[in-house]
């Protein structure tokens, strides 16, 4: 568009500012030339990826509905099932329980079902099935950890009159270390095979350990005390004064030196 004349301003600067608007309408046109260029020959292939990605987007949000739905729906079956077996109703549970179980996965929900299945099979004498569930809770690489030495203890525990004491040992002994959390259910276990292998001098230190760890139920640690005396082992500690003295040890000493007057 030309700029209308003005008397008043040099020809120079007005060709200069026409130069320039007629420059811009230029740019404009051939922007415009490239765009019309690029909506015929890629627009359809443009709109086909919106589309496309539209739909990945509204089918994402889909299944991430129907994956919280399902969650809350074995959370939901998980708790009724826990109440089934506080009520004793084993069956009532199991039937929760399978197909918690039976999904895909290795998260926590599945993988406490399994044991828990492993659980009522034994409490209704299916300890092959039990055996089977604790194996493979045990053996799966993505399960929590924690239950994946829960499934380990639990299996040993129920099969362990049929297992070969080195067989114990070798699943156990990772677990039988003073700070794990199965410490003394695991030592427990090993300390009997060690027996079974008829070497007291392993067993005795390991039940005397189980014996002093405070971190561990009082029944288990009678046990280990008990097992310890009998194998000459010393699983009491000595009972100090505030500056780490043996209680009665000064008493000793008073009792010797009127012995001595005497």
């Amino acid at each position: 568009m030309a700029l209308p004349p003005d008397t008043n301003t040099p020809a120079s600067v007005r060709d200069a500012a026409q130069r320039e608007v007629f420059l811009r309408e230029v740019d404009e046109a051939v922007r415009q030339d490239q765009l019309e260029g690029f909506m015929s020959r890629y627009g359809k292939l443009l709109l086909a990826g919106i589309v496309i990605a539209l739909l990945a987007f509204a089918g994402w949000i889909y299944w991430d509905h129907r994956q919280t739905k399902a969650r809350e729906e074995q959370a939901e079956a998980y708790v009724q099932a826990l109440d089934s077996l506080q009520a004793e109703n084993l069956d009532a549970a199991k039937a929760k329980l399978a197909p918690i179980a039976a999904a895909g996965g290795s998260d926590a929900n599945v993988t406490s079902a399994r044991l828990l299945l492993a659980g009522i099979a034994l409490r209704q004498d299916r300890k092959a099935d039990a055996l089977k569930l604790f194996r493979q809770v045990a053996d799966d690489g993505k399960a929590p950890q924690p239950l994946r030495d829960l499934a380990n203890v639990r299996g040993v525990a129920a099969d362990f009159d049929a297992m070969k004491p080195q067989d114990v040992v070798d699943r156990l002994k990772p677990l039988a270390v003073p700070g794990n959390a199965w410490f003394g259910v695991a030592g427990e276990l090993v300390g009997m095979a060690y027996l079974k292998q008829n070497k007291q001098d392993q067993a005795g230190p390991l039940f005397a350990a189980i014996a002093k760890d405070e971190t561990i139920e009082d029944g288990l640690r009678s046990r280990a005390r008990q097992l310890a005396a009998v194998l000459g082992v010393d699983a009491v500690d000595d009972v100090v004064d505030e500056k780490g003295e043996p209680l009665g040890k000064p008493a000793a000493k008073a009792a010797d030196a009127t012995d001595a007057g005497e």
